[in-house]
């Protein structure tokens, strides 16, 4: 299973280190435009370093007035072409530095991520103060505030111009099933999507063992298909990775639709030393509905699960049923 290249296009089989299967995706043109480009890079870094130089442009001058540093960012930003990466579990965690590092293969990338753990935050926006962002170093943004803010910012403020592709993750633990409506991960992804930008949330379906070089390679060859045959339109892409032992890789991949997760009794009660209740939202997970086809079952089988997600949720399927309705209004 996988994704298949129109008849016109030549395409290359990359094996993944996975057993049975190789991701295959178009290269007629993006690999060979890949390989110029950076070439051509490095003669275009070079002149702009050198016209930044001459001209004084995100040079600083050191005391005996020669060149001490120039700012890689303002190249990237005079570049254009850039891939931005976010996540909702924070600026310093560790798969979002994995997914970073995955995706420089690909092209330059920009890094907008909140300040903090934002897990769960689902598709919500900051809308009642200001929201403040600190460069922690070059191309890397921390916000504080939501994975859909760090987004907007990032299309909107803070690159040039709009990205080629925007990736969510790596998360720290799975998005399957109905944990899609809570995901911060998903919702940053949903959020370029609805921008008109192909996007992709990536999450590693681990508890404990957070392995992230499995994850980081599939969803560089997934990105590189992606940038070189597109998405169809109002569509990104949800990818859960299973948990495997060191040294071991997946067995595959397969695409699947959404399942179910029921979790246990999402409230606990608690007293404080004041004599006060509060409360914690968050429960155990019951069961995942692992119907064959879906996100759990390919997990469930050691497979990457990759899902197409779309924004209507208009349910079709009962409009037939419920298009007749009599209510005597007005």
């Amino acid at each position: 299973s996988g994704f298949t290249d129109s008849p016109s296009a030549r395409s290359v089989c990359l094996p993944l280190s996975l057993q049975d299967s190789p991701l295959c995706f178009q290269a007629s043109f993006w690999l060979e435009l890949h390989a110029a480009n950076n070439k051509a890079e490095r003669t275009d870094r070079a002149r702009f370093m050198k016209s930044s130089v001459a001209g004084g442009h995100g040079a600083g001058k050191g005391r005996n007035g020669s060149i001490d540093k120039i700012e890689a960012f303002d190249y990237l930003r005079a570049r254009r072409l850039m891939i931005l990466v976010s996540n909702d579990d924070g600026i310093h965690s560790e798969g979002l530095r994995a997914l970073s590092d995955a995706m420089k293969s690909l092209d330059d990338v920009v890094v907008v991520a909140p300040d903090r753990e934002r897990s769960a935050a689902s598709h919500s926006l900051t809308l009642h103060r200001p929201l403040r962002v600190e460069e922690i170093r070059t191309g890397w943004f921390a916000v504080d505030g939501t994975p859909t803010d760090c987004v907007l910012l990032g299309v909107h403020a803070l690159l040039p111009s709009r990205p080629r592709l925007v990736v969510s993750g790596i998360n720290r633990g799975a998005n399957l099933g109905d944990d899609l409506h809570y995901s911060g991960t998903v919702s940053a992804a949903m959020e370029a999507m609805l921008l008109g930008i192909p996007s992709i949330a990536i999450s590693l379906a681990a508890r404990r063992d957070f392995r992230f070089g499995p994850s980081a390679r599939f969803v560089e060859r997934l990105a590189g298909y992606v940038l070189g045959a597109g998405l169809p339109p109002s569509t990104l892409l949800n990818v859960n990775v299973p948990e495997t032992a060191e040294g071991e890789e997946p067995r595959g991949f397969r695409l699947a639709r959404q399942g179910r997760r029921r979790y246990s009794d999402a409230i606990t009660q608690h007293v404080d030393p004041r004599g006060r209740a509060y409360y914690w939202i968050g429960g155990d997970e019951i069961e995942g509905h692992g119907e064959e086809g879906t996100d759990f079952a390919a997990i469930a089988s050691g497979m990457i699960a990759v899902t197409p997600i779309h924004i209507d949720l208009t349910n079709h399927a009962c409009w037939e049923q419920l298009e007749h309705m009599e209510l005597g209004w007005p």
